[in-house]
């Protein structure tokens, strides 16, 4: 792709991570160019070719299953608010597609060590900024006012903790100095965009790190709110502890190319807040299951981020499932092991166990029965005579949902 870019007449970089990557001896999970090339002079050049973007217009270039990101130099000085700029009320960049020079593109990136250039025209790396002692230091540095590079985009305090998280770099003082003050900024992002900052800060094998980042900081109560009242109670070690031991458990999957989902990542993060507001439901009257669905509900809706029904649905029936694991007999314990997130629930079971939350006899129990074979199964739940895995019958009663409504038991 550079050298294409080149041979068209155009100037063409590698930029950012990828860079610092290689400096760090780390294989880069991707790579971004950056050119004088505006996106349609681009689009021209590669078939494959996608622009997307409105914020800041990008071109996505496929080769095979592989995407590299391609960005036109920015400028610097143009008019804050022209068609083709755009700032909030707060700072906040909304629109930036004002095209530039290297030299001026340089001012627009965020970090020193995220701001060097790889040149193929003589294999050298260009850096304005210092951003290769940084690297060599091993410290985060703001380009510019850390204050107004905050404003300018608030995710960037995120981004602060997660490459720190991720490199093990430290923050320069005057980067990390106005993040506690300048968190309530997180609320003018758009939550889509919270959501997928958050993935990256936990769903990238240095969650744990990133958590305990986020409380130094002061930034967990901007994402997660109820959780961060909880921890502020007296039993805040335990559910620290709790979730910390969740996130080592992602980290530890991650690490070893197991699967993952945002599903079992919320669990763990509202599961205390959740079960707080549960009990006080079921101090008003209602029944514990009724009262799960509910506080299930009323804490993931007053999210910051965008919480996908897609994972939001699935995580309210890994939750309500806990309390199905204190009945060990009969089509109900059956029904619990047929069902399609069992196995989501009991590892969540035996989270909960590591902290002392159950005790390690049910999950023994639970854990044993897995392996054992059908005959043995239906013999240890007292249900001799009943096919494994059997369907409900043909005009079977229907289990009533949590507000009345009739919904089919999974199977």
């Amino acid at each position: 792709m550079l050298y294409r870019l080149r041979s068209a007449g155009f100037e063409a970089f590698l930029v950012g991570g990828g860079v610092r990557d290689l400096l760090l001896d780390r294989h880069p999970k991707d790579f971004d160019v950056v050119t004088n090339a505006d996106p349609d002079q681009i689009k021209d050049l590669f078939r494959s070719c996608r622009l997307i973007g409105r914020r800041f217009r990008l071109a996505h270039v496929r080769f095979g299953r592989d995407i590299v990101e391609v960005a036109t130099f920015r400028a610097s000085g143009a008019e804050p608010d022209d068609d083709d700029r755009a700032h909030s009320d707060s700072g906040r960049i909304l629109r930036d597609n004002v095209y530039g020079s290297i030299d001026e593109d340089v001012w627009r990136r965020d970090f020193t060590v995220n701001a060097l250039y790889y040149n193929i025209a003589d294999f050298s790396i260009w850096d304005y900024v210092g951003g290769v002692a940084d690297v060599r230091a091993r410290t985060l540095r703001l380009i510019g006012d850390p204050e107004t590079r905050y404003h300018e985009d608030p995710v960037r305090m995120l981004r602060a903790i997660r490459f720190a998280a991720k490199l093990d770099f430290t923050l320069a003082p005057e980067a990390e100095a106005p993040i506690p003050k300048l968190g309530r900024l997180l609320a003018d992002v758009p939550p889509a965009r919270l959501f997928d900052e958050l993935l990256k800060l936990f769903h990238s094998g240095h969650g744990a790190r990133s958590f305990d980042l986020l409380r130094h900081y002061d930034l967990l109560r901007y994402l997660f709110s109820d959780t961060q009242s909880v921890l502020e109670t007296e039993e805040g070690g335990k559910i620290a502890d709790f979730i910390r031991r969740g996130l080592a458990n992602t980290d530890e999957r991650i690490q070893t190319d197991k699967p993952v989902t945002p599903m079992f990542l919320y669990a763990v993060f509202l599961w205390f807040p959740i079960k707080a507001l549960a009990k006080r439901l079921e101090q008003e009257g209602w029944n514990d299951g009724q009262a799960m669905l509910e506080a299930s509900q009323r804490i993931v809706g007053a999210q910051q981020t965008a919480f996908p029904r897609r994972f939001s649905s699935p995580m309210k029936e890994l939750l309500n499932m806990q309390w199905r694991f204190d009945h060990r007999q009969g089509a109900r314990a059956a029904r619990l092991l047929e069902h399609k997130r069992f196995r989501a629930a009991y590892d969540f079971l035996v989270l909960r166990a590591s902290c002392g939350e159950v005790d390690q006899d049910t999950v023994k129990w639970w854990t044993d029965i897995q392996a054992l074979p059908p005959e043995e199964r239906n013999e240890l739940l007292a249900l001799k005579g009943r096919r494994q895995g059997g369907r409900r019958r043909r005009g079977g009663r229907r289990r009533r949902g949590a507000q009345g409504e009739a919904t089919d038991v999974v199977s």
